[in-house]
C-alpha cells in the first residue's frame, strides 16, 4: 500500500520535471585536450553584462577547466539533432575524443563550435557557485552567432530527481 509521502514525492518530482530547459552542448578546452557534454540547465541570467548560469553535475571532469576566467562555449541545439543529444549525452572519459566525424570550428582563444548546431556562446567563466549536487556556473557571452535558422530543442523530462 501506498503512503501519502510516497504520493506526494511522487507528484512533486513529476512537476519539478514539467521545467522546460533547452539542450545545448557545452564544449571547453584546457591546454591541448578538448571535451564535450550534454547540457539543458542553462539560463540566461543577466542583460548587462550579458551572462548566463549553467549547473553541471559534480564529478564531470570539465569542472575542473571550468575556473574563473576559462573559456567555454555553449552550442544551442536545434529541435530535431537528435543525433548530437545522443552522441554528446553518452558523455566521454578524460582523453577521449568528443568531436570524431564532427564539423567544429576551433580556435586557441575557447572551447569548439559545432557548425551543425542552432547557434552558439562563447563564454567566459564569471563565477562559480556549490548548488547540491551540481555547481552553477556563470558564464560572461562575449561572442555568439546563430549559424542556422531553426527553432532551438526544448527539453521536459518525467521526473525532476534524475537525468
Amino acid at each position: 500500500m501506498r503512503t501519502h509521502a510516497a504520493d506526494g514525492d511522487k507528484a512533486r518530482a513529476a512537476a519539478l520535471g514539467r521545467v522546460p530547459s533547452g539542450l545545448f552542448v557545452l564544449t571547453a578546452r584546457h591546454g591541448t585536450r578538448e571535451t564535450g557534454m550534454l547540457a539543458s540547465w542553462v539560463q540566461q541570467c543577466s542583460f548587462d553584462p550579458p551572462q548566463v548560469s549553467m549547473a553541471v553535475r559534480k564529478g564531470r571532469d570539465v569542472l575542473d577547466w571550468l575556473a574563473d576566467g576559462a573559456a567555454f562555449v555553449l552550442n544551442v541545439l536545434a529541435e530535431g539533432q537528435k543525433q548530437l543529444v545522443s552522441h554528446f549525452g553518452k558523455g566521454f572519459e578524460a582523453g577521449e575524443p568528443a568531436f570524431d566525424g564532427l564539423e567544429v570550428r576551433r580556435s586557441a582563444d575557447t572551447g569548439p563550435v559545432l557548425l551543425a548546431s542552432h547557434a552558439y556562446l562563447d563564454c567566459r567563466v564569471a563565477a562559480r557557485f556549490d548548488a547540491g549536487d551540481h555547481v552553477l556556473v556563470i558564464g560572461r557571452v562575449v561572442r555568439g552567432e546563430v549559424l542556422h535558422d531553426a527553432r532551438p530543442a526544448t527539453h521536459v523530462r518525467k521526473s525532476g530527481l534524475h537525468y
